[in-house]
């Protein structure tokens, strides 16, 4: 009788199975609705500067990071010591929470901007959609996440 290789719920994953495999398949889809928000964002005035410079921030911020967690999960570097599971809990919940202040604040300023030039306010509520879908998916990786690092 041949012997299976499957991954048990707690294990990290690592190269092509961070592809495959719940909570790290939200990796790309976060990177690709993080970088429409930034370039959206990027793409308008940024008046007023506060609110949209904090959405800019968080943006950004959660690009590079996820895409060095990818990196890191992607060559197996977590391999070498543990508690990396509590760590991806950790990013990702601090990650939704940054979202979530960061798609609020782009909320309010996108409807307090209504009268003005149309396609700005066009790119302005997409940028509010893709930001709520960041949101989401972040939210899912955080939960996943905590899962994994309870069996880990």
């Amino acid at each position: 009788m041949a012997a299976t290789t499957t991954q048990p719920m707690g294990s990290l994953p690592s190269g092509l199975g961070i592809c495959t495999t719940a909570p790290d398949i939200f990796y790309l889809p976060e990177l690709v609705f993080g970088g429409l928000v930034w370039i959206l964002v990027a793409s308008t005035h940024v008046e007023p500067p506060n609110p949209l410079g904090w959405v800019m921030f968080v943006s950004v911020f959660c690009f590079v990071v996820t895409f060095l967690w990818m990196i890191i999960f992607g060559v197996g570097a977590h391999k070498n010591s543990s508690g990396w599971a509590a760590v991806d809990f950790a990013y990702h919940g601090v990650a939704a929470m940054f979202y979530l202040s960061a798609g609020v604040d782009l909320a309010i300023v996108t409807m307090a901007r209504k009268v003005g030039e149309a396609r700005i306010y066009h790119i302005d509520i997409a940028a509010v959609v893709f930001a709520f879908v960041a949101i989401l998916l972040y939210f899912i990786h955080a939960i996943l996440s905590a899962l994994r690092w309870k069996y880990f």
